[in-house]
């Protein structure tokens, strides 16, 4: 059992048909077990769902939601797997994204971020263990001249296990 902190973004309906459209396609990962989402917090296994879930709580007091705009897709290797992922990356809100999570990793969570790996907010969208075909995505994405603008207000904590997401508190920001 791990809990992780996602932050679902509230799109056009048009814009999450598309995503979801080119996931179904792209993404054999993670399509059919969760929606399109930022993680704020990565997998953490060594506190309870109670103590993660008040530290979220506790740790977000004050902060307001945010506006983002997607632009443009990268590449990214995994840094645990063999599988290269293709992410929608935001202009706008992306300096909002990082410094939430920072803020999240700031308490009981600190010894939990992982400082071996650079933090990207992103919607993954495809994955592949063939890095050109990860950048065929990528070309493809980047051909277009697209703006996919949302906001996020607010935080789903989630217990993901036998790679099922199960909500267990949604904190508006």
């Amino acid at each position: 059992m791990s809990c992780i902190v996602l932050a679902y973004p509230e799109i056009r309906k048009s814009d999450y048909q598309l995503i979801q459209n080119y996931r179904k396609e792209h993404d054999e990962l993670f399509y059919s077990v969760v929606e399109p989402h930022f993680t704020v917090v990565f997998p953490v296994f060594d506190h309870s769902e109670k103590e993660f879930v008040a530290e979220v709580r506790k740790t977000v007091q004050g902060v307001e939601g945010f506006e983002f705009v997607l632009r443009c897709a990268t590449i990214n290797k995994d840094a645990f797997s063999n599988y290269y992922h293709t992410f929608l990356v935001p202009d706008e809100g992306y300096s909002h994204m990082v410094k939430l999570h920072d803020r999240l990793y700031s308490g009981l969570l600190k010894n939990n971020l992982r400082l071996d790996i650079d933090y990207i907010p992103h919607i993954g969208i495809g994955n592949s263990k063939d890095k050109f075909e990860c950048k065929k995505m990528v070309d493809e994405w980047n051909e277009k001249d697209f703006a996919i603008k949302g906001t996020i207000s607010e935080l789903t904590i989630v217990n993901y296990n036998d790679n099922k997401v199960e909500k267990l508190e949604a904190i508006g920001l």
